[in-house]
């Protein structure tokens, strides 16, 4: 083949990978293809191969995966006039290929301005404190306002996430003094617990040590009362077994110790006589009317 047929022949062949590639399509699952055929828009195509006219089809790719957009800090001014900086993400997802790029030019763009808008409205109507405590509520609510938006462009805005809020010098100042004081706080609570738990159980300690010592006491008396009726029944068991001449003897005892005694009478009881009555019944008898008597020669 000459020189100039196979410059010919490769120019065919390139035309034709040209054409192929101009006709032959093929769209992954994450994406469609918004074809215009003549400047009019006839739908979407795809997943998978798609066929097209050449010269006469324009396909535009539409990407169906959620994305974000990272809005810039933002300087809002809060209900009592505090200025307070804000930047947060939003995502987003295309639900219809052909609104999103016939009704929207610049997306990103567009979602910028309007959630920056939107947040200044959000954040005019909280307070600084409503601001730093309730970050889902204006999560939510900017989520919301930018749907409604979003909707008709094709693209549904599935959620708002606040990344930062930066507050004024001074209230972040006022908020860490407060953190101490309420750590100091927290610590006296904590400590006063501790003092008022270790009071109880030292009182329960000294209430079961007195009980204790009640029960000692007790147990005590007990004892003590059991030995003294103990000595008690010994005393009496002792004094049972006491005959008549021993007591016959203590009688005499207490005579001998009344004579040396300055008084001149004595009364003797009758029980002692009854007593001498065997000491004496050798050599003197008892007449019948109970007195002893002298006996005979």
């Amino acid at each position: 083949m000459s020189i100039p047929g196979l410059i010919l022949f490769l120019l065919v062949l390139a035309i034709v990978v040209l054409l192929l590639r101009a006709v032959i399509h093929i769209v992954p699952e994450y994406q469609r293809l918004v074809v215009f055929r003549l400047g009019k828009c006839i739908g979407h195509r795809g997943p998978g191969l798609v066929l097209l006219i050449p010269v006469v089809d324009r396909p535009v790719t539409v990407d169906l995966r959620e994305r974000f957009l990272e809005i810039p800090k933002q300087t809002s001014i809060t209900k009592d006039n505090a200025p307070i900086g804000i930047d947060f993400l939003v995502y987003s997802r295309v639900e219809d290929p052909v609104n999103s790029v016939v009704r929207i030019t610049d997306f990103s763009s567009a979602v910028i301005g309007l959630a920056t808008t939107n947040l200044r409205a959000v954040v005019g109507d909280l307070t600084l404190d409503d601001v730093l405590a309730r970050r889902d509520y204006i999560n939510q609510t900017l989520a919301d306002k930018l749907d409604e938006v979003t909707e008709g462009w094709g693209v549904k805005v599935t959620r708002v996430e606040i990344r930062e809020i930066t507050p004024p010098a001074d209230v972040q100042e006022a908020m860490v003094r407060q953190m101490s004081a309420e750590r100091a706080r927290r610590a006296m609570i904590t400590e006063a617990e501790g003092q008022k738990q270790a009071a109880v159980t030292v009182a329960e300690g000294e209430k079961q040590a007195a009980i204790l010592r009640a029960e000692g006491a007790k147990q005590s008396q007990i004892l003590a009362a059991q030995g003294l009726a103990t000595a008690l029944e010994a005393i009496y068991g002792v004094a049972r077994s006491v005959d008549a001449n021993t007591m016959t003897l203590e009688y005499l005892d207490v005579l001998r110790s009344m004579a040396q005694g300055q008084g001149t009478k004595f009364v003797i009881p009758m029980e002692f006589t009854r007593l001498l009555e065997p000491l004496l019944g050798g050599g003197r008898g008892a007449g019948s009317d109970g007195v002893p008597r002298a006996g005979g020669s």
